[in-house]
């Protein structure tokens, strides 16, 4: 889920950037480069929350850049194999659905919605109960519908989570609209 860690990283800054305002270049460069992006050991980097030290700063020959190791806080995002999670549906098609829960995409197959949702193609392919008698009941999983889906396996790359999920449980499956 949401961890609020401290983590290390070397920032380069060019020449020009120094100045009165070196630390404030400094942090600016730091958000730029570290919010959005994902680390496959610490998450998504959601946003940085206080700089908690700069160090001196290591001139390299030849360029006249200088690295500053800075240490600051930051959220993260880290799902997890058992999480329930609320997502936004953006694809359907006969093998299964992909949700994005935030920054991380997740794939549902179709083994792993509930037996009685079949699926429909067409114009706006989508998954819908087979009752048909009971037009108020039913329910249809398509493109912007929100799921709550629960988490069954994660894959770790160095720069991006994937992540299995499943509605085929108690209180998973769509939300809102008329049900």
């Amino acid at each position: 889920m949401f961890f609020h860690m401290v983590l290390e990283r070397n920032m380069q800054l060019h020449p020009r950037h120094f100045g009165r305002d070196l630390r404030e270049k400094l942090v600016a460069k730091l958000m730029k480069d570290v919010e959005g992006t994902c680390s496959g050991r610490h998450g998504f980097v959601v946003g940085i929350t206080g700089i908690e030290s700069v160090g001196k700063g290591l001139i390299r020959d030849g360029t006249g850049f200088v690295t500053f190791p800075v240490k600051y806080q930051c959220v993260v995002f880290r799902p997890f194999k058992g999480e329930i999670l609320e997502a936004v549906v953006t694809m359907v098609n006969k093998m299964g659905f992909f949700a994005e829960a935030g920054p991380v995409q997740i794939f549902v197959s179709n083994h792993l919605i509930p037996d009685d949702m079949e699926f429909q193609s067409g114009d706006m392919p989508n998954y819908t109960t087979s009752d048909r008698s009971v037009l108020l009941m039913q329910v249809k999983i398509e493109k912007e519908s929100e799921v709550r889906l629960k988490i069954i396996g994660t894959r770790v790359d160095a720069t991006e989570i994937f992540c299995i999920g499943t509605i085929k449980d108690d209180f998973l499956g769509v939300l809102g609209g008329d049900q």
